[in-house]
């Protein structure tokens, strides 16, 4: 294989960081009233990448936008396309590893109104979106189709909290089976431009926990919670089976065309979660953020739970596929705590490194405090605050400090 560079590197989502007039999104949430173009990225981006240099990452993983590069089902915006290669040039010129999303959760508003993912006419569309980035950005070696599938099914055709905003279980089983297949094709069109892509989803996996360990109701539903979101899809992929055997579904098993089309997992981790059975709850299931063990939680309510990246790192692992992390980070504006949630998950990921775990690389999420999905403008992910009235970015100790943690670990991490 020869030397290989560990990726270093920070996260963004375009919609986040940027907004857009064209997508779902933009109405969906009201508190994007205010700042309905986030954090103004689209137009200050240049300056933007420059933060990258100071950190002294190696790879940055972004997202295009959909709904800029077609607005309208007939109508590509090659401004914008253009805009995004500018991103893609100026990273290379600093030797910074581009990464790109093509989808992360938001859509062109045409496309949820006459082709949702429930639909079978969404695979082709979204294969047109795909050819269409892949002429242009075809050398790029690293892709993630989807960002987080798992959670954009739940939300989006389970819970109701996201676009589409469907509550029906048959409309998932549709929507599960024709996004699996838009990323096989996604696959394919990446791989038929250019032989060495490699090409991968961004899972978000969590810890599942029974929130009483004596119940065997709670430990029931932690097995099964574990299974189906954070394994079913993987799974689906590597034996070319979709099954679905969470409680509220009938056995479900679909065959597709799906074996070998997956090069890496991305694993986007954050928490554990705590489950308790609960007639009176949706689906049967109370979800609890529990401080066990005294780190704290985020300023989203999430235990801070470091131990918790290596039963994830394990299980990605056994699917036989290199693994990258592609999102971790933490919501607080408590410096130390910030400090202290990095320094321990890296450790745990360099403990995972010296027992054998094929990792390529670490993502920190993110850059810069940005609009955060159903919450608005206060979760502060950032590695860089933002003022959204002014638009200033200034670096927090934490950017200093990964940017310390890097160069101190980034000899000992070649694979």
């Amino acid at each position: 294989m020869g030397e290989r560079k560990f990726l270093w590197g920070v996260a963004t989502s375009a919609f986040q960081i940027e907004g857009s007039p064209f997508a779902d999104w933009a109405t969906w949430d009201e508190r994007l009233r205010a700042h309905p173009d986030v954090t103004h990225h689209y137009h200050l981006y240049k300056e933007d990448l420059k933060l990258l240099k100071e950190i002294g990452v190696n790879a940055y993983r972004f997202s295009i936008e959909w709904s800029r590069i077609q607005p309208a089902q007939d109508r590509w915006d090659d401004m914008a396309l253009g805009r995004y290669l500018e991103i893609v040039r100026i990273l290379r010129e600093e030797q910074i590893e581009p990464v790109i999303t093509l989808h992360h959760f938001t859509h062109p508003r045409w496309f949820l109104e006459k082709f949702p993912w429930h639909r079978e006419e969404s695979i082709l569309k979204f294969a047109e979106y795909v050819k269409h980035i892949v002429e242009a950005f075809g050398e790029v070696r690293y892709w993630i189709t989807f960002n987080e599938p798992n959670v954009l099914l739940l939300g989006g055709y389970l819970d109701g909290c996201m676009p589409p905003g469907v509550k029906d279980q048959t409309s998932y089983v549709h929507a599960n089976v024709n996004l699996l297949l838009a990323h096989a094709e996604a696959y394919d069109i990446l791989h038929g431009r250019n032989a060495q892509a490699e090409v991968g989803l961004a899972q978000n996996m969590a810890v599942f926990a029974p929130y009483r360990s004596w119940s065997p109701l709670d430990r029931f539903l932690a097995r099964v919670a574990h299974r189906y979101y954070n394994l079913s899809l993987l799974e689906a992929i590597r034996i070319g089976r979709l099954r679905l055997r969470f409680p509220i579904f009938k056995k479900i098993e679909v065959d597709l065309p799906l074996r070998g089309k997956l090069d890496f997992i991305g694993v986007n981790y954050y928490t554990r979660i705590h489950l308790q059975f609960n007639p009176f709850c949706r689906m049967g299931v109370a979800l609890r953020y529990e401080d066990r063990e005294g780190n704290g939680l985020t300023d989203m309510g999430w235990e801070i739970y470091p131990r918790g990246l290596e039963q994830v790192l394990r299980e990605a692992s056994t699917f036989g596929l290199p693994v990258m992390i592609t999102e971790n980070g933490i919501a607080t504006a408590d410096r130390r705590k910030k400090d202290w949630y990095i320094k321990s998950h890296l450790d745990i990921l360099e403990g995972c490194l010296k027992k054998g775990m094929d990792i390529r690389g670490y993502f920190y999420w993110s850059l810069m405090d940005h609009y955060e999905w159903l919450k608005g403008m206060d979760a502060r992910f950032g590695l860089y605050r933002v003022d959204f009235e002014t638009l200033e970015r200034k670096a927090t100790p934490v950017a200093k400090f990964y940017s310390f943690l890097i160069k101190r670990r980034s000899g000992t991490f070649l694979l």
